[in-house]
């Protein structure tokens, strides 16, 4: 069978041919069988047999990754700004209100706001210094600790694997609005062949669909904003001004200062996949160019996504509402939005809102295969998971994390058996707090890579992208996330309402202590060290490394610009 391979220059300086594509003679079932073949650039890692973990290996492998480089600037803009727009908004916004009130759901949220704005910030400058596999969990192997590398990989990797059958099965539970008399189990097969339909199209499969799914979102967000305000100044079927009338009855807060930090683990949650625009990075055909925008992008999400819609739902639900409590995380029916347009008396609307939840939740389905499988790929690169998981095929795909993170998928099936409830609570609380520690080492990571940095006699004038609340901002964000955890262990050891119970405080705080168990197990394994700043590498992985003479250029452009063209880059 004869390859012709073709390569191609990445526009961001990158003279390694990035995606080459063996692309065979033969009939259609050749070409997709012989797809899976191994990648021309993959390397498969070798045992060394050395017992100390290999810093500087680590970092040559994951830059040196044969991940397909397909992502446009379109994709990754869709992706930040569609992201954690999920089930998390949708849905888990219902039970916040119920618990918090209004008042204490726009709070919880725009503080959740703030500190994902810097955490994101700090992952764009990172990552488009240093645009490689595994993003994240491999900078925190390069500027904190491999042990904590280690234990981040691992609890991003189950974070999603987890994460998959569950919304399987919240996509099932959706169909459930119009009673459908079709067994539940139909509904996963058919879920859970069109997701990893989607993935094994590869990274541009995965692109397109979060595209698709993301503007669908987006539009059902902007619509019923502008839907809402009608509703609410009397436009309408049922007619009458609401106004701010649930602010007074039943009130702006439902159970006081408890109520908001129950509610800021709940906002935490729902931002959850903010993060996936960073491990993007290393499959993007040009990151210097398209990251800075997508970043910038958060800054529309958070307050035009979260804010105003959620504004709008406090005014038109009362926190009282029966309906707000659900059967799961996916029920439509406990959906705030659902219930707002039922109560203005609109017809049709709430199933076409329960459509859009059901794509959120497919959507979500789909980062879960690629986040898992990326950051598996990223880990086996640095020898810290089984080999096989490097294994990158000729369209540029870690088949064998896509072919585990399915069979992960398979678990959805519980859903039809008796013990489908113990099964699926314990499966939320190993990813519940996942997200919580990984922002968290983005910002002490970004804390760190500064350091090194200046240490090591660079300027911040080197750097394409700046993060704009800078290391100020990573402090902020690092301090929120601490918060959450101590918000989340005081609401999971006496929760609202109820008396202290094990079961309730392991299911919400479970992840502390496996994260704790990967660091510490990794660390007495092989003696890792802190890295010093000194000692950093800030050199593999950077895709461009002579371009200061570029960025000045660009940066006098910029100084040339109209005051209203510089304001609207800043923000975008």
């Amino acid at each position: 069978m004869e390859l012709q391979p073709t390569a191609s220059l990445d526009k961001g300086g990158d003279t390694r041919s990035a995606d080459v594509v063996s692309r065979p003679q033969g009939g259609y079932v050749d070409r997709i069988l012989s797809s899976f073949g191994p990648h021309p650039n993959y390397k498969p890692r070798k045992a060394t047999g050395d017992a100390a973990f290999n810093l500087e290996q680590a970092n040559v492998a994951i830059a040196e990754s044969p991940l397909s480089r397909r992502l446009k600037g379109r994709h990754l803009q869709m992706i930040a700004i569609g992201g954690s727009i999920g089930t998390g908004l949708f849905v888990g916004s219902g039970n916040a209100l119920r618990s918090g009130g209004p008042a204490a759901l726009l709070i919880a949220f725009a503080l959740i706001g703030m500190m994902l704005y810097c955490v994101v910030h700090a992952l764009g400058e990172l990552a488009v210094v240093f645009p490689v596999a595994g993003s994240f969990s491999a900078y925190s192997t390069r500027f904190l600790d491999p042990a904590w590398g280690f234990a981040m990989g691992w609890n991003y990797a189950m974070q999603w694997l987890v994460v998959l059958p569950l919304e399987i099965v919240a996509a099932a539970i959706t169909i459930d609005y119009w009673n459908s008399p079709v067994n539940k189990a139909v509904w996963i097969t058919i879920f859970w062949v069109l997701i990893v339909a989607i993935n094994l199209f590869g990274v541009k499969g995965y692109g397109e669909a979060e595209f698709v799914f993301s503007l669908i979102k987006v539009i059902a967000v902007i619509g019923f904003i502008i839907l809402g305000i009608i509703i609410n100044c009397g436009g309408g079927p049922k007619g009458g001004y609401i106004g701010t009338m649930h602010w007074h009855d039943p009130g702006a807060f439902a159970a006081g200062f408890k109520g908001v930090c129950a509610v800021f683990v709940t906002a935490a949650f729902a931002f959850a996949g903010t993060e996936l625009v960073g491990l993007a990075a290393a499959e993007t055909a040009n990151p210097r160019k398209s990251l800075p925008t997508a970043i910038k992008q958060v800054f529309w999400r958070i307050t035009l996504f979260y804010i105003i819609s959620l504004t709008i739902v406090g005014l038109l639900v009362p926190y009282t509402e029966k309906r707000l409590v659900g059967q799961s995380s996916a029920d439509a029916k406990a959906s705030p939005f659902v219930i707002a347009i039922e109560n203005a008396g609109i017809k049709v609307l709430p199933s076409i809102m329960n459509v859009v939840i059901m794509v959120a939740v497919l959507s979500v389905g789909n980062s879960s295969v690629y986040g898992s499988s990326r950051t598996l790929a990223a880990l086996a690169d640095q020898g810290q998971a089984p080999r096989i998981f490097s294994y990158i095929d000729r369209k540029g795909r870690p088949i064998v994390g896509i072919i585990v993170a399915s069979l992960f998928g398979l678990l959805g099936y519980l859903a039809v058996s008796k013990k489908q409830n113990q099964a699926f609570m314990w499966m939320l609380a190993i990813s519940g707090l996942s997200s919580i520690f990984t922002w968290g080492s983005i910002c002490l990571a970004h804390i760190r890579f500064r350091r090194g940095w200046k240490l090591q006699g660079h300027s911040l004038d080197e750097l394409a992208f700046k993060s704009q609340p800078g290391v100020i901002g990573s402090w902020l964000g690092f301090s929120l996330n601490l918060l959450v955890l101590v918000a989340q262990f005081w609401t999971a050891l006496w929760p609202i309402g109820e008396d202290p119970k094990a079961e309730v405080f392991f299911s919400s705080y479970l992840a502390v202590p496996v994260v704790l168990v990967f660091y510490f197990g990794y660390k007495l394994l092989f003696w890792t060290s802190i890295v010093r700043a000194k000692d950093m590498d800030l050199v593999t992985g950077r895709r461009e490394l002579d371009i200061a003479e570029l960025l000045a250029d660009e940066r006098a452009e910029r100084a040339a610009w109209p005051v209203w063209k510089r304001v609207y880059h800043f923000f975008c």
